[in-house]
């Protein structure tokens, strides 16, 4: 039923993403466990384009109610169904693992002052940054990252394959989505990242273009949190390696490892059953 739905791939993706980005493992808050993305304060949220996501989460409740399954697993299965169809346009089988068993919240149960401070003020990973910070993106993408427990190998994997995906939030527009076939998972991000034949020129604070060095065109726009996966020794030694040709089918299954860390974070019992 979700696949025979209207909703585009990065439509399932982001939903499901800005449903589970939230948990923290600081103070074991957020997740995607409860469905709360679709209460308040969380369905107004501007890091999760209210307009979008009421769209989205009107189809996806229509399934849940027909089928009997919870709202929040059906939100989590709706980003694995996007994500699949998404790696076998890249020409891979690589499967996406879910685990059921994820309850719903009610809004009685959701006490609006007390839930404002899991707002995500900036999401990297998202290329969304809320406000102009005196803190740059790439230093806030660090923090996400830290907050969601994940390893500089992971969130070099997860923000490549996310850009590629068509995930960015509405007022990122195009920046980084460093490929030509948008919306299927791919190494392009890593590939053009690193290719020598692109010069980098600010155009803004947080703006950059991309430009063939022959043809003096600019071919892609990127942000700071973009380019610093090539600027940054570490996080180019993890780009390199995904740009590789040999490669490709690692990064489709270190993306799907890592988006189903993501995707399970908030739900300990999991850990232990395994």
């Amino acid at each position: 039923m979700i696949a025979a739905s209207k909703l585009s791939n990065s439509d399932l993706i982001t939903t499901a993403w800005d449903s589970a980005r939230t948990y923290r493992r600081t103070d074991k808050r957020g997740g995607a466990n409860g469905a709360r993305i679709r209460l308040e304060p969380m369905k107004n949220w501007e890091a999760n384009e209210p307009k979008r996501l009421s769209k989205v989460l009107k189809v996806l409740e229509n399934i849940a109610k027909k089928t009997g399954a919870s709202i929040a697993d059906t939100i989590v299965l709706a980003g694995n169904v996007g994500l699949e169809k998404a790696i076998k346009k890249g020409g891979s089988k690589v499967k996406v693992p879910f685990n059921p068993g994820r309850g719903d919240s009610t809004q009685e149960q959701t006490e609006n002052r007390n839930f404002k401070w899991l707002e995500p003020l900036h999401d990297g990973f998202r290329n969304f940054v809320k406000s102009d910070y005196s803190v740059m993106p790439e230093e806030l993408i660090l923090e996400r990252a830290s907050l969601m427990g994940l390893t500089a190998q992971e969130m070099t994997c997860l923000v490549g394959g996310m850009r590629v995906l068509g995930t960015n939030h509405e007022s990122a527009e195009k920046k980084g989505i460093l490929t030509d076939k948008v919306g299927t998972l791919t190494n392009d991000f890593f590939i053009n990242l690193v290719d020598m034949k692109y010069i980098w020129k600010p155009t803004g604070k947080n703006s950059y273009d991309m430009i063939d060095r022959k043809t003096n065109r600019v071919k892609f726009t990127a942000s700071r949190a973009d380019l610093v996966f090539g600027s940054n020794s570490i996080l180019r030694s993890y780009s390199e390696i995904y740009a590789q040709d040999d490669n490709k089918e690692k990064f489709v299954k270190d993306f799907v490892k890592v988006w189903t860390k993501i995707m399970n974070a908030d739900r300990p019992n999991l850990k232990k059953l395994n």
